[in-house]
């Protein structure tokens, strides 16, 4: 009997398609799993399952019998606007969650609220004016982190900067209790969460209500010197807006891992920004090993019960 054959489809350079089918046969022995690229037009046409990193949506709809889609990334913002009013879709996404991966947000998080805590960004200034000056020192329980998106990386990530003595809040598009954390929600929690906010922590989805969240308004409602850690979607901020809170001091510091354009065009005013930090998006990379073994899970239990994994609304947008 012939192995069940799953689609692998990609537009990731070659030497890491190669790296996640070798990982993700290991882990599956009882399945096929076969680049989009290598299939026949008959073929496509009896295959169920794809696995999916950074895809050409019009590949994906040549495979007209899918039942499900098993990302390889966190972010399926770029899905949902590729097959949201497509009538002809009818297959579910389902987005990489994989506690690796939370870990090494809320390791990069907890770096870069380190940094801006202790003053690292003030230092670096000073060290090119060639000047020599103490900054006084400011007790983590005296400094307030506010972070926006409450889903498993923002859980993992408050937990974290609580873990390491800082006063945290939290909020969410709704109603979230997390143990020690005052969390926060809707339009009028908005306002009242970025009014307490020191170094806000941006982790939302891109969707329709957050895309250009982070806008001039927004902005003046955080305390006079606020840093901005942006590790969510690029979109999310008004660039003009923030560049602008940057110039007049209503922001002290941006930390930016993504950026609408990726790469970040050369003619960007943040690369030479004095108050900017330009990351090229490596705030919490997929571990191909640990999360092989997610989506090997989901797809055991799929084909030993036919229940997929937690998929994403496309109402929603997550």
């Amino acid at each position: 009997m012939s192995k069940p054959t799953i689609a692998f489809i990609s537009q990731l350079p070659k030497k890491e398609q190669s790296a996640w089918l070798v990982s993700l046969a290991e882990l599956l022995p009882d399945e096929n799993i076969v680049l989009a690229s290598d299939f026949t037009e008959d073929q496509k046409k009896h295959c169920r399952i794809a696995i999916i990193a950074n895809p050409d949506p019009e590949v994906v709809l040549q495979f007209t019998q899918l039942v499900w889609c098993q990302s390889l990334w966190a972010g399926v913002d770029s899905l949902v606007n590729a097959f949201k009013f497509d009538q002809s879709v009818t297959f579910k996404i389902s987005r990489l969650i994989d506690p690796r991966l939370a870990q090494t947000m809320s390791e990069a998080v907890l770096t870069w609220v380190l940094y801006l805590h202790r003053d690292m960004h003030k230092y670096l200034a000073q060290q090119k004016q060639v000047q020599w000056h103490q900054i006084d020192y400011q007790l983590p329980e005296e400094r307030t982190i506010g972070v926006l998106g409450l889903g498993e990386l923002g859980k993992a990530c408050t937990a974290r900067l609580k873990d390491n003595g800082f006063n945290v809040l939290g909020w969410s598009r709704n109603e979230k209790h997390l143990s020690g954390i005052q969390c926060f929600s809707g339009k009028q929690g908005l306002v009242d969460f970025a009014r307490k906010t020191d170094i806000l922590i941006c982790l939302l989805p891109l969707t329709q209500d957050t895309q250009q969240l982070i806008n001039h308004e927004f902005l003046h409602c955080l305390p006079k010197g606020a840093c901005l850690i942006n590790f969510a979607r690029g979109a999310v901020i008004v660039d003009d807006d923030l560049l602008h809170c940057l110039d007049n001091g209503q922001l002290a510091y941006a930390v930016l891992d993504v950026f609408e354009q990726e790469p970040l065009s050369r003619h960007s005013l943040y690369w030479q920004h004095d108050k900017v930090t330009v990351l090229p998006h490596i705030s919490a990379p997929t571990h191909v090993i640990s999360a092989s073994k997610v989506v090997a899970s989901h797809i055991e239990k799929f084909r030993a019960t036919g229940q997929l994994p937690p998929c994403i609304d496309f109402d929603l947008g997550y």
